[in-house]
């Protein structure tokens, strides 16, 4: 699973938000900056966002977008799905995207898939903004201590 510019984009600001919630609306230029997003593309985010009630915007010289739901009630896993439409690692094993393959009766791999698309799911829809606000960034000594071949693929 690769998750989309959009999406990227979208998780940045949702934390940036969740990290200013209760304390009034920040300004679109702001957002743009702190996560280094094209201004231009965050406005079509913010609205997409707008229209699944996770921000809402205030007008005017104090205004700018804050979320509109508390961090706990907003998960990683319905902001993926929203953005880029699925969490299924192939269109086989995916409920929302699903298309039929030829191979389906025999495919011995499809099931590993499916595991890998409801481990995946069950994380990503238990991992509130809250939740993972709590948590601390990713170090570069963590992305290696995983034991597989050599870390090749990951």
């Amino acid at each position: 699973m690769q998750l989309s510019k959009k999406t990227d984009y979208a998780l940045r600001v949702l934390f940036t938000l969740a990290e200013h919630y209760g304390r009034g609306p920040i300004p679109i230029r702001e957002l743009a900056r702190r996560n280094d997003v094209p201004k231009r593309f965050l406005e079509h985010i913010l609205l997409d966002c707008k229209s699944q009630n996770w921000v809402s915007s205030t007008a005017g010289k104090e205004g700018g977008y804050s979320l509109a739901k508390k961090p706990s009630n907003i998960s990683m896993g319905e902001v993926v799905r929203y953005f880029d439409g699925f969490l299924a690692p192939i269109p086989c094993v995916s409920v929302k995207s699903y298309i039929p393959c030829t191979q389906e009766s025999v495919c011995r791999f499809r099931r590993v898939l499916l595991e890998i698309r409801n481990y995946v799911a069950k994380i990503m829809d238990q991992a509130s903004i809250a939740k993972v606000m709590l948590g601390s960034p990713v170090l570069p000594s963590e992305l290696l201590s995983f034991q597989c071949v050599d870390g090749d693929g990951i």
